[in-house]
């Protein structure tokens, strides 16, 4: 299979349509920076650094962003403003490049640890129980036998919704009385997942960031007592943003990061806002792969993250 032979027609189109907000608000946006100037000059960059930074794309990566392009238009002498949207596409791609941002060949999971488990994190409200939800499908709709564990034990309604989702996607969960332990829900899951040779294990946890020790000392419980089970568990631990909210999720990205070893992330509702240009600064920001995004309410509508595709939505077809 080709690196990014799995992105079908229909995706593309999720993702154009999902991003259109964003496109719309950002070329608005540089069209009127450039306006009446037909070269790159110090102005267009100021009006282009503004542009990048109200785009959500943050001050630390608009500012290496804007640093990439200087150098080009110094080493190419004259660059003119038509050439700017080639140039910073090709920017932004190589930033997604570097940053480890890897394209993830649809929801296959690695062979060798099974069940493979994933601690999902983030606070209320950022979706993170329907995304374990959509994973849960598309996992099984991969032939994956899935287990849920609702470890988020604070709140009665998360415990709830991801019933269900356990319902409607046909899968088993394993649940305790809210205020129960999370650690236990986590060890019982991971016993029942491995005792029915399950292929792969999510587990939600509550997303209290108020005491940061707090959070820390129960994530690192839960990691502790899963270990009793699966020696080498979490194999994942993604952290799921809401990409409406912009420079919010930065911060969330930041006490979460700070809290725990996240190792992925999942950026959700980036089809109801114009802050789509977060992910590429996520990225950039914290080296952490961006391994999903949300763009609608389905089922069908978490996609993995292809950094390819996502460039060519946002710039249009590379021609």
């Amino acid at each position: 299979m080709g690196l990014f032979s799995f992105f079908s027609r229909e995706k593309k189109e999720s993702l154009d349509k999902g991003l259109e907000k964003t496109k719309e608000s950002f070329f608005g946006k540089i069209t009127r920076a450039v306006a009446g100037k037909s070269k790159v000059d110090d102005e267009v960059l100021d009006n282009l650094e503004e542009v990048l930074v109200t785009s959500d794309v943050g001050v630390d990566t608009t500012l290496n962003i804007i640093k990439r392009i200087e150098e080009r238009v110094a080493r190419d002498k004259y660059v003119t403003t038509s050439e700017l949207n080639g140039i910073l596409r090709d920017e932004i791609a190589s930033l997604l490049t570097e940053n480890n941002t890897s394209d993830i060949d649809g929801f296959e999971l690695p062979a060798t640890k099974t069940p493979y488990v994933i601690m999902v994190v983030g606070v209320n409200g950022v979706g993170k129980t329907t995304t374990i939800g959509k994973l849960a499908y598309q996992f099984k709709k991969e032939g994956k036998k899935v287990y849920l564990g609702a470890a988020d034990t604070f709140r009665a309604a998360a415990v709830e919704q991801l019933v269900i989702w356990s319902e409607r996607v046909g899968v088993p969960i394993v649940k305790q009385q809210m205020g129960s332990d999370p650690a236990s829900v986590a060890f019982d899951t991971l016993s029942s997942a491995v005792a029915n040779q399950a292929d792969v294990v999510l587990i939600d946890t509550a997303g209290r960031l108020h005491n940061k020790k707090g959070l820390m000392d129960e994530l690192t419980k839960i990691k502790r007592v899963m270990q009793k089970v699966v020696p080498d568990a979490p194999h994942d631990v993604m952290l799921v943003l809401d990409g409406s909210t912009g420079q919010n999720a930065f911060e969330q990205a930041k006490q979460f990061t700070a809290a725990t070893e996240v190792t992925s992330m999942a950026i959700t509702k980036l089809d109801g806002t114009a802050k789509g240009g977060v992910v590429i600064g996520i990225s950039d920001q914290f080296k952490i792969p961006v391994r999903y995004i949300g763009l609608g309410e389905g089922m069908e509508d978490l996609q993995p993250f292809n950094r390819k595709e996502f460039v060519n939505s946002l710039f249009g077809e590379n021609k």
